[in-house]
């Protein structure tokens, strides 16, 4: 299977061989007229930039459960250790080092709550064609899998992506190979919908198809079948000039499972698939975002103490609304998501049954800083044969600071 998929790509690679990188930034970069390099009148390292943002948080005050925690979502959320916490301290390299050859390598400085370095992305795109509308993307990047995933957290609003779809891949990436395509006309699209405020997700092509490990980011590949990807996405103008993006995705493949040792260990991997579909409404100045996805996975189930293949589905839906006021911009939103299966990267597949209210604002009063206060309120039933009994009710105030560099 590996060796076919392999051959299918070398041969997509060299049956292009005259390949044009984008000059449209995407992903998480927001392009400029100023950030356009002509590679023709400088050396490689010329073209190389950098850019980033740093995420401060605290999340100790109100707290009515301190066993309430979203490891996933925040590590400094809940236990005794409540002080201030680097959430994300990124450092972006980015550059057009030859015509041909566009490279992003993203950096995290402060991975797990330990202050640690970890590499977020480290790809190189390669365009297709001329007017650079197909292009391949290869190394450890994002998996197209969701609106809200594929955001950067420099971008997003609420403090933290939804247990739905992001309990699908855990730090949104992996290594592998995909494809995207998209008219010029719509890159510059998706381009605007980032550099203009409205919080877009970046350039993920109108239609994506990928092959990946499947075991998630910075993780060894442990079986021989790869996942597979695909998404289709459309961000509509109005006449009025309103953005409504519409989208459809999924994936499937085998995920190796991390079991204790005390449960039965005779299986450790399962199938797996997931599809869902995503609608934005982007904030002119109301806006609404919601997702959903189902699909089937590993989960612990505490009555029999094992890991079983069940059915799981979750989603979100948030408003949020603009508010200028002289220089400053105020973004308050409310969202409520819910998740119920288990997380297959967690041990034993942990089970998980997720209602969340939050309730906050984001406050701008440059492009430079940020601060977002954020009050959730939350139920989390996550299981697993280490506490196979474990609901948690309560509520929070969270802050966070950001500045962007």
């Amino acid at each position: 299977m590996r060796g076919k998929i392999a051959l299918l790509m070398i041969g997509l690679v060299m049956g292009f061989a005259d390949v044009f990188a984008r000059d449209i930034q995407s992903d998480t970069i927001n392009t400029t007229s100023e950030e356009k390099i002509d590679v023709k009148k400088n050396q490689w390292f010329e073209s190389i930039q950098i850019r980033g943002y740093a995420q401060l948080r605290y999340n100790g005050l109100f707290e009515t459960n301190p066993d309430l925690q979203c490891a996933q979502c925040d590590r400094s959320w809940g236990g005794e250790t409540n002080g201030f916490f680097f959430r994300r301290i990124r450092l972006i390299f980015y550059g057009q080092v030859h015509e041909k050859v566009y490279f992003y390598i993203q950096p995290d400085l402060a991975s797990g709550g330990s202050n640690l370095a970890q590499i977020r992305d480290a790809y190189f795109d390669l365009g297709l064609d001329d007017k650079q509308e197909f292009r391949l993307r290869i190394g450890q990047s994002k998996v197209p899998f969701g609106f809200e995933n594929l955001q950067s957290s420099q971008n997003r609003i609420p403090l933290d992506r939804h247990d739905g779809l992001n309990s699908a891949v855990a730090n949104e990436r992996d290594i592998g190979v995909m494809f995207y395509y998209a008219p010029s006309e719509i890159r510059k699209r998706f381009n605007y919908l980032v550099s203009s405020g409205l919080k877009g997700s970046g350039d993920y092509g109108v239609f994506g198809f990928g092959v990946y490990n499947g075991q998630t980011a910075n993780m060894p590949e442990l079986n021989d079948n790869m996942h597979v990807v695909t998404r289709l996405t459309y961000p509509f103008l109005l006449k009025s000039g309103q953005f409504i993006e519409g989208s459809l995705q999924g994936y499937t493949g085998d995920f190796v499972i991390q079991r204790n040792q005390l449960t039965d260990m005779d299986q450790t991997e399962f199938k797996e698939y997931r599809y869902g579909a995503s609608f934005v409404m982007y904030p002119q100045p109301f806006g609404i975002q919601a997702e959903y996805n189902r699909g089937r996975g590993p989960e612990f189930n505490p009555e029999t103490m094992d890991v079983e293949d069940a059915p799981l589905e979750g989603g979100y839906v948030m408003a949020n609304y603009y508010l200028k006021k002289g220089k400053d911009l105020f973004i308050p939103f409310t969202r409520y998501h819910f998740y119920q299966g288990g997380k297959k990267h967690e041990l034993d597949a942990t089970r998980h049954r997720v209602k969340e209210l939050e309730i906050g604002v984001e406050w701008q009063p440059n492009k430079n800083f940020e601060l977002v206060t954020m009050y959730t309120i939350s139920d989390r039933t996550f299981e697993n044969s280490l506490n196979p009994n474990n609901r948690q009710v309560g509520s929070l105030l969270r802050l966070q600071a950001q500045v962007n560099f």
